[in-house]
């Protein structure tokens, strides 16, 4: 059975590369070398632990992981169509303002798929509380949220 296809925009695509060609090149470099780095410093302790080459190995462990899972999900992506064209409900990859209900203040998302969320840089999974009460909503719409402290609502204000 195959696997369903990673959800990406073309920037996100792009992203992700360049992640995977820095961490197979760059990031595995600074690894060795505090490896190597790590090993001669414990050459000349008499300590059975060397703190500093299991936080190296760690950091390679952690390092691999992740650039097999940046090779994974490049290997099944499907891009998100991303037209220009106006719509009316929203969809994966368009930037959506909302508003909490009560609140003046609005927050702009960008809803993308599961492997290039990040919502510190405003990037929400469609696969999110957030992101699938708003997909397929349109403007005017309050969306009920299911949050630790109860359920939220939001207004779509815009869709781009």
């Amino acid at each position: 059975m195959t696997a369903k296809p990673h959800l990406l925009t073309k920037e996100g695509l792009e992203r992700l590369t360049k992640e995977l060609e820095y961490l197979r090149t760059v990031g595995r470099e600074k690894v060795a070398e505090r490896l190597q780095r790590a090993f001669e410093d414990g050459q000349d302790d008499d300590f059975v632990d060397n703190a500093e080459l299991e936080a190296a190995r760690n950091e390679q462990s952690f390092l691999e992981g992740r650039i097999q899972e940046l090779e994974d999900i490049l290997k099944n992506y499907q891009l998100i169509d991303e037209t220009d064209e106006p719509h009316e409900f929203v969809r994966i990859g368009d930037w959506v303002t909302i508003v909490e209900e009560g609140s003046d203040i609005e927050e702009r998302y960008h809803l993308v798929g599961a492997a290039e969320a990040d919502p510190t840089e405003g990037r929400i999974s469609n696969e999110s509380p957030l992101g699938k009460a708003i997909l397929g909503a349109k403007v005017g719409d309050v969306v009920k949220v299911n949050a630790p402290g109860g359920v939220t609502e939001f207004r779509i204000i815009r869709i781009e």
